[in-house]
């Protein structure tokens, strides 16, 4: 491997501390062990770094953020890391498309920013967002807690830059609105995980700001009933979020945050909706719901924002069970099920975790209005780290096994990468992933991009 070529390229560390920074994601389920990280500037040199690797048949591995779950980060075998930290310009602003092209190592918080500096709104809002890249959101489809309203990434990218595994520049559907010319290739990338081609520039819809909003949380003690209150406020008002977490969850987060809780009595359940209106005051439109949902006996107590810090503060007791979970070295899934299958689901899961895995600890919550739950498996204090991660990786096919049962994704939000790739077949056919290896194929020839991730080849 000739480093020495690559450094005319572009900057490039071989230091120890940047291998290690660079070559894995928040998972820390694999070892970083790349050969060297790349700071590429340009979309040229991001094409010359690919015909290098070609050449040299070595593999390169896309950074961002470096927030993923999944490992799809992660460099194992001597890879060269291309980071894209160096490319973070926005680049325009097209008020009239209402479209902002920028480049793919802008922080997502500052594209928010930046449209709401414009009078626009970019409703993606991850809880990584202050560090997380818009280059790596589009190569994970990222989400978000109000995906039930706005949809994915996927949902706002209009025109993409790609240079892929064979060195080829590709300008994807150019901000069009309407393209009926064959097969959308710029959705193929969405999502892709860096294993088709490296994003050089991205062009994102934004949308006018949002409108008033107030924010209840309410306690349960059915999960069954987290699905007809759903149902019930989302019949009745414009519903922008749904999210649940469970009291042990909750109480998680009082143990580490200062906050209070939403109200005096204990549920076993909470349900954070986030209602939007036009009108100042939503009271009129919330108040009969909330009463409805009492009288059923699916509610027994709940508070509505009367204020923005309020509404604040509520949030603030779903957004951080993640955080305060992190003191417990948790050991993280994502999956989804249809909505519907939710209780079902957490039910049946719970049961076989606790037949399979009695001394797990587990804490589950997630976003209810697209069907996606975290499951965290929590490291007992006297257990050792490598142990525990064996035990929680064994328990993986436990986990899996009834996601499959239920027709649901092995992963919601966070990717396949190397964490998730041995159980692809429990979401997807073997026909369905054999077409995605000739995809793979297609688009990346030599298999330099990201190789390992997702599936072997």
């Amino acid at each position: 491997m000739n480093i020495e070529k690559v450094k005319t390229i572009a900057t490039t560390s071989t230091e120890v501390s940047d291998l290690e920074t660079y070559g894995r994601d928040w998972s820390m389920n694999f070892p970083a062990n790349p050969s060297a990280v790349v700071f590429p500037k340009t979309e040229d040199e991001v094409v010359q770094l690919v015909q290098w690797a070609r050449e040299n048949k070595t593999a390169l591995v896309p950074s961002g953020g470096r927030t993923g779950l999944s490992s799809a980060a992660t460099a194992t075998n001597k890879e060269v890391v291309v980071s894209f930290e160096k490319m973070n310009q926005i680049l325009e602003f097209n008020e009239t498309d209402q479209v902002i092209r920028v480049q793919p190592g802008v922080i997502t918080e500052d594209l928010i920013n930046f449209a709401a500096e414009k009078g626009y709104f970019f409703p993606i809002d991850l809880a990584a967002k202050g560090s997380c890249q818009i280059g790596g959101n589009v190569a994970t489809n990222a989400g978000g807690v109000r995906v039930l309203k706005y949809g994915m990434m996927r949902n706002w990218v209009s025109g993409l830059k790609v240079v892929t595994g064979a060195g080829e520049r590709l300008y994807l559907n150019k901000s069009l609105v309407k393209n009926a010319t064959g097969f959308d290739l710029k959705n193929l990338f969405v999502g892709s995980e860096g294993t088709l081609g490296f994003i050089t520039e991205i062009e994102l819809k934004v949308t006018r700001p949002q409108p008033n909003t107030t924010v209840l949380v309410v306690g349960l003690e059915k999960l069954a009933d987290v699905i007809n209150v759903y149902k019930h406020f989302r019949q009745g008002a414009d519903l922008s979020a749904c999210e649940v977490f469970s009291n042990y969850s909750m109480n998680k987060v009082l143990e580490v945050m200062d906050l209070q809780k939403p109200f005096d009595s204990e549920a076993a359940f909470y349900l954070l909706l986030e209602l939007e209106h036009l009108e100042e005051d939503a009271s009129e439109t919330i108040a009969p719901l909330f009463e409805y949902c009492f009288e059923q006996g699916w509610i027994h107590d709940g508070v509505i924002s009367q204020s923005p810090t309020q509404a604040k503060n509520l949030w603030a007791l779903r957004e951080n069970v993640s955080e305060s979970l992190s003191t417990k070295s948790p050991y993280r899934n994502d999956v989804s099920v249809r909505i519907p299958n939710i209780p079902a689901f957490v039910e049946e899961l719970e049961s076989a975790y606790k037949k399979e895995y009695p001394d797990f600890e587990v804490a589950w919550f997630g976003h209810i209005g697209d069907g996606n739950l975290h499951i965290d498996i929590l490291k007992p204090d006297d257990m050792d780290k490598t142990e525990f991660i064996k035990k929680c990786k064994a328990s993986d096919s436990v986990l899996f096994s009834v996601v499959q049962k239920y027709q649901g994704s092995i992963s919601a939000e966070h990717g396949v990468g190397l964490l998730k790739k041995d159980y692809l077949e429990y979401s997807r056919s073997p026909e369905e992933i054999r077409i995605m290896k000739g995809i793979k194929k297609v688009f990346d020839p030599d298999n330099i991009l990201n190789p390992g991730k997702i599936f072997d080849l």
